[in-house]
């Protein structure tokens, strides 16, 4: 195999062998990590992906000795620079983590104490391991570290807490942290995936910067296929506990050889290609103690069928070709699949309906919208304002999808909040169907609130547990005086689920199937406009593709309008008609989605799309890389004229001085807000990595 080649490399950093994790049950042990083999060479990347459930994390946290009980490491080994680390001891392993090796978690929030001082805490990290130094040094080096990571003015952050920094900082606080003591092996387990599009690019050129200063290997956990492919040397793909597959990551992606490889990257949607519906692979991932026999993949498996080989008899991992392996018995068909897969998605560009507004009465008409806040109080009254939406207008015609995209605190949520009357509108109106909402209160309002519906990001939370499947999908109709059983069953089948799913909670379904549910709920009353509040971006990547597929299916056969709020610009390119980009409650730019994506003419869309990691690795993509510097400003003091002059690498004396109007600059149909809207980046612009 690849990883027993590599073992007797000098410069691997961890070697991991036949590591197997097992979780007690009354039926006998359930293998949640089943014989897993891996090398980490010095100051390589190594990636790890697969759908949630496949033992990417639990396999690292064997790694530093932190699995919870009753979890339990049944077999194997792991060394650490040819240490064995599988026996020690609960103390000798703290004496490791932290030194030797450390870990940056998916939440920073959840890994940083709220109330201690942000430098207090990476303290810690330092004086864990260096019990003589002098608090003087522990201070100077923190604030080496604060600063390595690109925190501004590190004396003063030193201090604050942190609720005092953005999402983005944090994640840097915890970065500082695990390289306190600059460990030869980093493990980073969803880094980026809470941030936007923009802070993700930031922190990963953090963590390659000091990688590089330090000279750390890396393992990167990730679902983002993009972002692992750019960043990268070598990968592996876990399904059901098991190594699918390892390979350098630019081969992997280019010529996949197991079909779950190739079915991950045929379900991601691309801002570089637009296709018929994105595949998706089959069914869902299976629950632990009752996975299938043979190839655990076989069930979902695109090249089985139904074929005995695959259903009896496990595939053992072997090596195809120098440093490449693979578990499957056809991996040899797995190209010419891939190719009819492909094939199958394609559609001409010049076959897609123009996405360009019609002569059509719009569904939705929104004029001038405002949001203010309150923040606190002062002495004489209220305190200041925070200004959450500013001025925002557009028209939305009926059976098309308009996304909103920009980074956290832009305004997307508030708008979609004040688009529901979850928020009441400092000012301005909003017309459905040519009646003004705003101005609705009563039965007036519950009657044509019906007309527009939501689905929030996460089904579990928006879903009652102590309710079955079927008393979720027929409350609203309840509500409104509208049961009917027949109904309940008709909407489980409209998002593809058979009626006894109605007998089930919540809780025994799967995040894709919850989210399914979620939409069933959200069509009871047959609305005019859904709003999909980053609908698909806690899921994984071919379910994601599978509720994607299923709304615009839905959207055609119901003639539904879509507002689709997300921080994923590959999703949007491919589920949208339009386009709106807002920054710092404004929107900027606003477009059909080809024109935007295509031609971005405002600074701020042309930094967000050249931040979307591409599956494709290599020297092109990371050459067009736009890295935004700093922050989203304060709203409640935010720069003069332009607010994103200063994060703008165009920016120019007349940015400070005025305001720009969103107007068409470079289309009829292609609004924007920009000076100078149109140009191009330049190589010598201020956080252009090129």
């Amino acid at each position: 195999m690849m990883a027993d080649a590599a073992s007797r490399d000098e410069d691997v950093i961890l070697a991991v062998r036949n590591l197997s994790i097992a979780l007690p049950g009354k039926d006998g042990p359930a293998l949640l990590v089943d014989d897993v083999s891996f090398d980490v060479r010095a100051h390589e990347v190594f990636g790890i992906v697969g759908e949630s459930g496949s033992g990417k994390s639990l396999t690292m946290l064997a790694v530093l000795g932190l699995l919870p009980p009753p979890l339990r490491m049944v077999s194997g080994s792991v060394k650490l620079r040819g240490r064995e680390l599988s026996g020690l001891s609960f103390e000798e392993m703290r004496s490791i983590r932290g030194k030797s090796m450390a870990i940056v978690f998916q939440d920073p929030m959840t890994t940083l104490n709220p109330v201690l001082r942000v430098g207090a805490q990476i303290g810690e990290a330092v004086q864990l391991h260096n019990p003589g130094m002098s608090k003087q040094d522990v201070r100077n080096r923190v604030i080496e570290l604060l600063t390595l990571v690109g925190i501004p003015n590190p004396q003063q952050r030193y201090r604050q807490y942190p609720n005092e920094f953005s999402g983005g900082m944090r994640q840097r606080v915890v970065i500082a942290m695990a390289m306190a003591n600059e460990p030869d092996l980093l493990i980073a387990d969803e880094p980026t995936t809470a941030l936007d599009v923009t802070i993700q690019a930031q922190v990963m050129r953090v963590l390659a910067e000091v990688r590089r200063r330090t000279g750390a290997a890396m393992v990167l956990i990730t679902h983002d296929l993009g972002l692992v492919a750019e960043t990268a040397e070598r990968m592996a793909v876990m399904y059901g506990g098991r190594m699918m597959e390892q390979a350098p990551a630019h081969a992997l992606f280019n010529d996949p050889a197991h079909p779950y490889t190739a079915g991950l990257i045929a379900s991601l949607p691309r801002v570089d290609r637009e296709v018929r519906e994105l595949f998706s692979i089959p069914g869902f991932v299976p629950d632990s103690a009752h996975r299938p026999g043979g190839c655990v993949f076989h069930p979902r498996c695109g090249l089985a069928n139904d074929r005995a080989i695959c259903r009896e008899r496990r595939p053992e991992v072997a090596a195809t070709s120098p440093g490449r392996s693979v578990a499957c018995h056809f991996n040899d068909e797995t190209a010419p699949w891939r190719a009819a897969q492909e094939r199958a998605m394609e559609r001409p560009v010049e076959a897609r309906a123009p996405s360009v507004a019609d002569d059509s009465e719009p569904i939705l008409r929104v004029v001038d919208l405002r949001k203010e806040f309150q923040i606190g109080f002062s002495l004489f009254g209220f305190g200041r304002k925070l200004p959450a939406l500013r001025d925002v207008s557009f028209d939305l015609i009926k059976g098309r999808t308009l996304s909103v995209v920009g980074e956290s605190g832009c305004g997307k949520s508030t708008l979609a909040r004040v688009l529901l009357r979850l928020l009441e509108a400092t000012g301005g109106d909003v017309f459905i169907n040519g009646e003004p909402f705003m101005q609705m209160s009563g039965p007036l309002l519950r009657a044509r609130r019906r007309n527009l519906q939501v689905v929030f990001q996460d089904p579990y939370s928006s879903l009652d547990p102590r309710m079955t499947i079927h008393e979720v999908v027929a409350e609203p109709l309840r509500i409104h005086g509208r049961y009917d059983a027949k109904r309940v069953d008709d909407l489980l089948a409209h998002v593809g689920m058979p009626p006894q799913t109605g007998r089930r909670r919540p809780s025994e379904l799967s995040g894709g199937q919850r989210q399914r549910v979620a939409i069933a709920r959200s069509l009871a009353l047959n609305p005019d406009i859904l709003i999909l509040d980053e609908a698909v971006s806690a899921l994984d990547v071919s379910i994601q593709a599978q509720i994607i597929n299923l709304l615009k299916s839905l959207q055609a056969e119901f003639g539904l309008t879509y507002i689709f709020i997300s921080h994923n610009l590959s999703v949007v390119r491919h589920i949208s008609d339009d386009v709106i980009v807002m920054y710092l409650g404004h929107i900027v730019e606003h477009g059909p989605v080809r024109r935007v994506f295509e031609t971005p003419a405002h600074p701020y869309t042309q930094a967000l799309l050249s931040s979307i990691p591409h599956p494709q690795s290599g020297e092109e993509s990371r050459r067009k890389r736009i890295i935004l510097t700093g922050d989203l400003p304060n709203p409640l003091a935010p720069p003069t004229g332009c607010a994103f002059r200063t994060r703008c690498f165009r920016a120019a004396a007349e940015c400070e001085r005025h305001e720009p109007a969103l107007t068409a600059r470079t289309g009829a149909d292609h609004l924007s807000a920009c000076h100078f809207a149109g140009q191009t980046a330049t190589a010598r612009a201020p956080g252009d990595e090129g």
